[in-house]
């Protein structure tokens, strides 16, 4: 009877559906993964970057499930953030299959209490990655983390785009890209900052955000150049 108490509860079918889907979605994306021919620019400076410390990566919430797809997940740990979301406990079971460490982030929890455990997670050498404009947008408008993190670990910052030739457009605020198997692929790595000042003024962290937005914008249309 205990079995089939628990078997009733809403939670119980919420972990049992998101194990499922994570586990079926992960498969398709190691399908895409090696069925893509991948043309990869800037992995050596990512690797050289990640054998002198953790790295802060930030992508564009539209390309967060190729991501996993292309960080060497199993030479260098990274952990990821996801929401208590039904959809957000999907995506962290998809990264945890891909290799990845993905955190939650209670929605009650304060800034603060997220980027203590990040720094953290930076201090022991795991590097973190992050959607810029994520998880609910607006479309590439870049939130703070990123840059909060950097000044206060004095870890480099990284940017990630990556696109493939064959993929659907979701129908979601950022229009986030499905991918599909059996195509042409290419993913770019780029140094942003390799250190940002501890101490800033707001106009000063203003700047740098508009920096950063502005750069991530160009290598993400850069990536599509010549694939479609």
């Amino acid at each position: 009877m205990r079995d089939v108490n628990r078997m009733l509860q809403p939670e119980w079918l919420v972990t049992a559906a998101t194990g499922l889907i994570g586990r079926l979605s992960a498969g398709y994306l190691r399908l895409c993964r090696s069925t893509t021919r991948w043309d990869r620019q800037g992995e050596a400076e990512l690797e050289r970057l990640l054998a002198q410390g953790p790295v802060i990566v930030v992508v564009w919430h539209d390309g967060a499930l190729m991501a996993p797809m292309v960080w060497p997940a199993g030479r260098w740990p990274i952990t990821t953030l996801r929401d208590t979301s039904p959809a957000g406990r999907v995506s962290g079971a998809v990264q945890a299959r891909m290799g990845l460490q993905p955190m939650a982030m209670a929605p009650r929890s304060s800034n603060r209490v997220a980027s203590r455990l990040i720094l953290r997670r930076l201090a022991e050498g795991v590097s973190v990655g992050i959607a810029g404009d994520g998880p609910k947008g607006p479309v590439r408008v870049m939130k703070d983390a990123a840059l909060d993190w950097a000044r206060v670990s004095g870890r480099p910052v990284i940017m990630l785009a990556a696109a493939m030739r064959r993929h659907r457009r979701l129908d979601t605020w950022d229009r986030f890209i499905m991918p599909l198997p059996f195509t042409r692929g290419r993913v770019i790595w780029r140094l942003w900052r390799a250190e940002l000042p501890r101490k800033a003024d707001p106009a000063q962290i203003e700047a740098w955000r508009a920096d950063l937005t502005a750069a991530l914008n160009q290598l993400s249309d850069e990536v599509w150049e010549g694939l479609l």
